[in-house]
């Protein structure tokens, strides 16, 4: 029984060669992002977010915050090695877009931005070996109405 809990444990961290794809990612994304007139402010953005069905804490992740002119973009990367199972944009999820969502309002929130223009953007990165990387920057990937807010209870009884 150990035997298959250290398999499952293993099976569930990301590879070596997945956190260096998604590094390199990252990083091609950043360049591609500035070269396309996009002001870098920070990235990998980690905060908690809340806590989910069971009660344990959740912690949201931004890979990119930039600015786009005036507008506050919140930047998904989303890279693989191969196009053959599915294209990178698959990945980001609505479960995927509902956290950045989340993770998103509490940045703005943080830094007092909350009346700013702001959207989702995904940037895919494809690395085929032996080709240069494909990079496609998709704006408004989602919008934060995509996602009903919880209603505040204000203490009335219905």
């Amino acid at each position: 029984m150990s035997e298959l809990l250290s398999i499952t444990s293993l099976a569930s961290r990301p590879s070596d060669a997945r956190v260096e794809t998604g590094s390199r990612g990252e990083r091609l994304a950043a360049e591609f992002l500035k070269a396309n007139g996009y002001r870098l402010i920070l990235a990998n953005f980690k905060v908690p977010i809340g806590r989910n069905r069971r009660g344990v804490s959740v912690t949201g992740e931004i890979d990119i915050v930039a600015l786009d002119k005036d507008t506050l973009c919140f930047v998904e990367v989303k890279t693989k090695a191969s196009a053959e199972f599915a294209e990178p944009l698959a990945s980001v999820t609505t479960r995927k877009q509902r956290q950045i969502t989340r993770t998103a309002r509490v940045y703005r929130r943080i830094f007092q931005l909350t009346q700013m223009p702001h959207r989702f953007d995904v940037v895919s990165v494809l690395l085929v070996p032996d080709a240069d990387p494909q990079i496609e920057l998709i704006k408004g990937f989602w919008s934060e109405s995509k996602f009903r807010r919880k209603r505040a209870w204000t203490g009335d009884i219905y």
